[in-house]
């Protein structure tokens, strides 16, 4: 399903337009995360030998699904740095601090859609701005579309995950040690996870 942008591979002379999908069409609208059924995490390399993971436990959004033309879908995502969670309390205290993520000035990382495009079958890949402290850059993330189902109690669902990767020095998060063995203690590569379940909200 092409839930967002189709990749153009029409000549600029020779453009077909592609029958709307009914089942496609009928996602069309707006969604709201449910933070108790999705989860926002990271996973980043921990003195050169092992990997740390840790969520954000309160985060907010919201997509626009548009069936008929795909091209228009976005996605808003609002997540709140003090909830990080690693699971263990002195780290978590670390990352919120000014050395990290500095939490009291700035409470949120953010992420505003501004590209989306289909890669082929249910992979997709979305295209914004997101901000970590002061600092705004570029970053796409691929995701892969899980379908759609309505719950038991009669909400209408989407589904989607996906991931991307990041160097956290260029949005201001150079905070390190040097280990004595040589290299240092968090990598600037982190790997950012993302599993969305939405909500469509009544018309």
């Amino acid at each position: 399903m092409g839930l967002f942008g189709r990749k153009n591979t029409e000549s600029a002379t020779a453009v077909a337009t592609l029958p709307v999908d009914p089942a496609l069409a009928a996602l069309t609208g707006d969604y709201t995360i449910d933070p108790a059924h999705s989860s926002i995490g990271f996973t980043v390399r921990h003195a050169m030998v092992t990997n740390v993971r840790g969520t954000f436990a309160e985060h907010e959004g919201t997509l626009k699904l548009d069936g008929t033309d795909p091209g228009a879908s976005t996605a808003s995502i609002d997540v709140r740095i003090a909830s990080v969670d690693t699971g263990i309390a002195d780290r978590d205290g670390h990352l919120r601090s000014g050395d990290f993520f500095d939490a009291e000035r700035f409470p949120l990382m953010t992420f505003r859609s501004t590209r989306a495009e289909q890669l082929g079958g249910d992979a997709y890949r979305i295209t914004g701005d997101l901000t970590i402290k002061d600092v705004t850059r570029p970053l796409s993330i691929d995701l892969e579309f899980n379908g759609s189902a309505t719950d038991v109690y009669g909400n209408e669902r989407v589904g989607f995950e996906g991931s991307a990767e990041i160097l956290r020095s260029e949005w201001g998060l150079t905070w390190n040690a040097a280990l004595e063995t040589g290299g240092v203690m968090v990598s600037d590569k982190v790997k950012l996870n993302f599993d969305i379940s939405a909500i469509k909200s009544a018309a």
